[in-house]
């Protein structure tokens, strides 16, 4: 018999004490018809309002729920940290307003790929966010295509990666904030890894915490930079 495979779902938070509670409870629901044996690593970075300590209290009536503690407010330090601190077959990605137990079904049916995407430009897909973030999104993957010429067409959202790839692609990747599953993608993607996109229903659960706006220099810069890496 196949054995069940393992999966370590990581998710980075910032000050999300009253949001956790619901958004972990709908979590473990979609969680279960999953066939596989999850844990979920909140991976709480930089919280001023008791963000771990929230985890902790939902962690005991919750096995396989556990929390990483880190000290500065730092998206992709904190998928980085949590990426390395598991050791399920697969590492995923997660975030606390957006997650998908099919998505993750999806993925695991898919055992000749090593990297598996969520894409809201995927055929198939259904991306109902506002114009302004869906247009966004379209320059994002314009950016990837002529800085860095890779041939994906979403870096950021859901992911899955096979331990494999975590081991030998993370401790690589310099960028962090938003950029570091972006870079860790597309380094994977370079070193002729497996990349399978599949389609998504993308819905805003709440509004955005932080502004769009004022991530574009941020963005631009950090694009640039991956790509001086690369080389």
């Amino acid at each position: 018999m196949v054995p069940r495979p393992t999966v370590s779902v990581v998710i980075p938070v910032h000050d999300e004490a009253d949001y956790l509670p619901g958004a972990v409870d709908r979590l473990f629901a979609q969680l279960a018809d999953v066939d596989a044996d999850i844990t979920v690593l909140i991976a709480e970075n930089g919280s001023s309002d008791g963000s771990a300590e929230v985890v902790r209290t939902l962690a005991a009536d919750r096995p396989g729920l556990s929390v990483l503690e880190l000290p500065d407010p730092d998206y992709g330090a904190a998928m980085r940290a949590g990426f390395l601190a598991t050791s399920g077959d697969w590492a995923v990605n997660f975030d606390i307003d957006y997650f998908s137990g099919a998505f993750l079904t999806t993925a695991l049916a898919h055992p000749e790929a090593d990297v598996v995407l969520a894409s809201k430009r995927a055929p198939g897909s259904d991306d109902r966010r506002t114009l302004f973030r869906r247009t966004a999104t379209w320059g994002f993957n314009l950016l990837l295509r002529v800085l860095l010429s890779s041939k994906v067409s979403d870096t950021h959202g859901m992911k899955a990666i096979r331990r494999k790839v975590v081991d030998d692609i993370a401790p690589q990747v310099r960028s962090t904030k938003d950029l570091f599953d972006t870079e860790l993608v597309v380094r994977a993607e370079r070193a002729g890894y497996r990349i399978v996109e599949v389609p998504v229903v993308v819905v805003e659960e709440r509004a955005s915490k932080s502004s769009l706006l004022r991530r574009v220099p941020r963005t631009l810069s950090g694009m640039w930079a991956i790509r001086k890496n690369l080389r």
